[in-house]
Order: C-alpha cells, then sequence, then structure tokens
C-alpha cells in the first residue's frame, strides 16, 4: 500500500493509505457517471477517491477528498466554476498513489499524475460543448467558441497523458479518436441487468401512491424518460403518440417541464407525467410500457439498456451509442427519428419482438461484468 493525502487544495487533510487512486467530476444526483463512480469504489474497494465535490451521500464511508472548490459558491454553479476546474486538476498532491483511475466527462482527465504513476483514463465523452458544440448549446455563444479554441489544443495534451482510456461505447471510441488522437478500448458502463432480468413484477416494490399512480395509465402507452432538458427530445416522444393515436407518459425532471406540458397540450394526444420516479417506479413504467421510445443521441444509453432488461422493446435513434446496444441485443428498433415518419410500422416492428429473446441477452451490460474488466484493465496495466 502507498500512502497518499492531498495538499491545501483539498477541503480535507486527513492522510490515508491506498493502492490507487479513483478521480471523478463531481458528484451530484444519481446519473450515469454516478453509477460509473459506485462501481469503481467497489472494484477497488481500498483505493482513495477525489473530487472536486461532492453534493450525494453515494461515497459515505469512503475516504473522499474534495478540492477547494467545494467550500466555494462555484460549487452551485458548473458554469462558473469551469475556468477554475483545469487549473484545481492540475495542482499537485503531497503524495503517490499507485495508479490513477479517472472518470471524466469534462476535465478530470487532465488530473496531473505523479511522475511515475500510470492514469487509466475511463472516457464518458470528450466534452461536448467544446468539441460539438452543435450537440449543445452551452457551446453555442461567440465567447464558448473562443474558449472552445483555446482548450482544444490544452485538452487533446492532456488526454495523450493518458496511460490507456476506455470509453463507454464505439461511437464515443471514434469521438475520442477524432477529438483527442487516441487510441481506446470498448468498456460498456454498469447496468444492473441481473436485478431487472430477474424481476417480473415490479409493484411489489411502490409505494401505495406509486401504484395508483401505475394503476391509473392506459392500458396500452409509450414511454418518454429521461431527464427534463432539450436534447433529450421527449417532445418528440409526444409528437410520436400523437400521429400514430397511443397515449404517452413522460416520466422524470428538469428544466424543460414546463415547455414539455405545453408541447402536451398543443399535441392533441394523451400524455401523462411522472415526476421525478423512484427507481422502482420507473421500472415499472419500463415493464407495462408498449415501448420505450428514446430520441436523443447519447453516448450510452443507460435506460435503453433498463427497459430492454425489463422486457420493454425500444424505439431508438440510430445515431450516438444507444443503436449499438440496441443491435446486440436485438430488442428494439432504431431509425432517423427526427426525419422518419412512418411510425405505424416502426411500432409494429418493436412490439413484435419476444422479450423471452432479448432479456437474457442484456446480461452483457451487467455491473458484475463492468467491475471484473474494470480490475483486469487496471491490473494488467498497473
Amino acid at each position: 500500500m502507498t500512502s497518499f493525502a492531498t495538499t491545501g487544495v483539498d477541503s480535507r487533510q486527513a492522510k490515508t493509505t491506498a493502492s490507487g487512486l479513483i478521480v471523478h467530476e463531481w458528484v451530484e444526483r444519481w446519473g450515469g457517471a454516478e453509477r460509473v463512480l459506485e462501481a469503481m469504489v467497489d472494484a477497488f474497494p481500498d483505493a482513495g477517491v477525489r473530487v472536486l465535490w461532492d453534493d450525494t451521500r453515494l461515497l459515505d464511508g469512503r475516504d473522499v477528498h474534495e478540492t477547494w472548490i467545494s467550500k466555494t459558491p462555484l460549487r452551485n454553479n458548473k458554469m462558473l466554476a469551469l475556468p477554475a476546474m483545469i487549473p484545481t486538476w492540475r495542482m499537485p498532491m503531497a503524495s503517490t498513489p499507485e495508479w490513477m483511475l479517472v472518470s471524466s466527462h469534462l476535465f478530470a482527465h487532465h488530473v496531473k499524475a505523479p511522475a511515475g504513476v500510470k492514469k487509466f483514463v475511463y472516457a464518458h465523452t470528450p466534452a461536448r460543448y467544446i468539441w460539438e458544440p452543435e450537440r449543445d448549446n452551452r457551446g453555442a455563444s461567440g465567447w464558448a467558441r473562443a474558449a472552445s479554441a483555446v482548450l482544444k489544443p490544452i485538452d487533446r495534451r492532456r488526454a495523450a497523458e493518458a496511460t490507456s482510456i476506455a470509453v463507454n461505447s464505439k461511437f464515443t471510441g471514434e469521438r475520442v479518436a477524432r477529438a483527442w488522437e487516441q487510441e481506446s478500448r470498448v468498456m460498456y458502463p454498469p447496468v444492473d441487468t441481473e436485478t431487472m432480468v430477474a424481476t417480473t413484477d415490479w409493484r411489489r416494490d411502490l409505494t401505495d401512491d406509486e401504484q395508483r399512480q401505475l394503476d391509473a395509465l392506459p392500458s396500452t402507452f409509450l414511454l418518454g424518460a429521461s431527464r427534463m432538458v432539450d436534447y433529450k427530445r421527449l417532445d418528440r416522444v409526444i409528437q410520436i403518440g400523437a400521429q400514430v393515436k397511443v397515449p404517452v407518459v413522460i416520466a422524470g425532471t428538469g428544466p424543460s417541464h414546463v415547455a414539455l406540458r405545453s408541447a402536451a397540450a398543443a399535441s392533441g394526444g394523451e400524455v401523462t407525467f411522472i415526476l421525478a420516479p423512484s427507481d422502482a417506479m420507473l421500472r415499472a413504467l419500463y415493464a407495462h410500457a408498449s415501448a420505450y421510445v428514446f430520441p436523443a443521441v447519447e453516448d450510452f444509453g443507460i435506460m435503453p439498456v433498463e427497459a430492454m432488461a425489463c422486457g420493454t422493446p425500444i424505439i431508438a435513434n440510430s445515431v450516438g451509442g444507444v443503436r449499438e446496444t440496441v443491435e446486440a441485443v436485438g430488442g428494439g428498433v432504431t431509425c432517423e427519428i427526427e426525419r422518419w415518419n412512418d411510425w405505424d410500422e416502426i411500432l409494429h416492428q418493436a412490439i413484435s419482438l419476444d422479450p423471452a429473446q432479448f432479456r437474457p441477452r442484456t446480461h452483457m451490460f451487467s455491473r458484475s461484468r463492468f467491475i471484473a474488466e474494470l480490475q483486469d484493465w487496471v491490473g494488467a496495466g498497473a
């Protein structure tokens, strides 16, 4: 074991021992990156963790070091914190871990590894608003584009420091090759498919109120579920439902909620909103839906895998990493969602699929598989 401790940039100074150090951007409400982080700390229980800040209790009981940003109002505004992130990641540590495992979707891969320490980078994506502002409106402004011109060569140099890079899909790997000019290996992120495939009735885990909500839904409906933000294109799910005359359920929470309600009212279709569903309610919605519609262009797409593991066929965008998962499992249909018009035929194809055939195939994305691959990757390289 090698002792390491953070410098004055960190908010907690107690020394610890660990075989390695896990680095992550920031920890917030449960999402795909947090699932990866949780699996990483389970894969390496002796490793320390370093994050910009932690807004959850996900890492309770672990040796977590937050940076100086965590003690400032910057932690409440990621855009204002951006200029401070890169120099913070470059600050040296007081002592040396045996290896570093970095979960990066923005600048965490910029973290400075001590001399001789190998750095393994798990890339969720190169920062979209730097490299692909057309996919992220945060990068569309004039100042953001000017900043991107400066940041791109820096970002590429920092990526080149990695001992090895793993990505969450072939789609992301292609973007890493274009943006960072680096090779990578595909390591699909963890999904709790074992539990989902083994469960036949999610109602048993619902509260009484949730059961009443579920019982009040139409017997047939299309499901759109994600964070309610513009790029998820939940408005497209509403439009498709109206076109095929099938009720729609929209589940999630986020800043687009009001706009989506307006879109639902204007659509002429039957739309029900389930706000901030619990994990059990979300999985019950998957299981009861006729199909799960996923219009977003995502680097991987955990929720479509969850839906297929619950036995629900997918209608997904043919652009993005979700196409890989749907085609590998055989649990859905992909198309150019923004341009396609023959939704009756697509829906027929999707609901004709046999869940008994495709549900077991989702194990290729399981959490246990991810942990084993992660341990092999770091173990072989370290």
